[in-house]
């Protein structure tokens, strides 16, 4: 198994995915990436990355992509702003964050 589907799976699997929405699920080395829906924390992004002390490091925060003005033809930057940086997360723990972060149910 990958780390990503490691990461999925304490975190509640299809169950998760159901109850909270998330999609775009993404497994880049020792990290899972996923865009939340709208939420209490307004955090659009969450990146779970497995770190070397078997702790994770979950990185909620909100992610603007860069537009072009079709006016004026400049393009503004892609914006990422931090909403909350936890580290040291055990894998019992993961649910219990991030329901405290966005106010969305893991499960029922």
């Amino acid at each position: 198994m990958k780390v990503a589907d490691i990461i999925l799976e304490q975190l509640g699997g299809n169950k998760f995915l159901a109850m909270t929405g998330a999609k775009n699920l993404l497994a880049d080395g020792n990290t899972l990436r996923m865009t939340l829906p709208k939420n209490y924390s307004r955090a659009n992004r969450l990146w779970i990355t497995l770190n070397g002390d078997d702790t994770y490091t979950m990185d909620f925060f909100r992610f603007t992509a860069g537009r072009l003005n079709r006016r004026t033809y400049q393009f503004t930057a892609d914006k990422k702003e931090s909403v909350k940086v936890v580290k040291g997360v055990y894998c019992d723990m993961l649910q219990e964050i991030f329901t405290a972060t966005t106010g969305m149910n893991t499960r029922l």
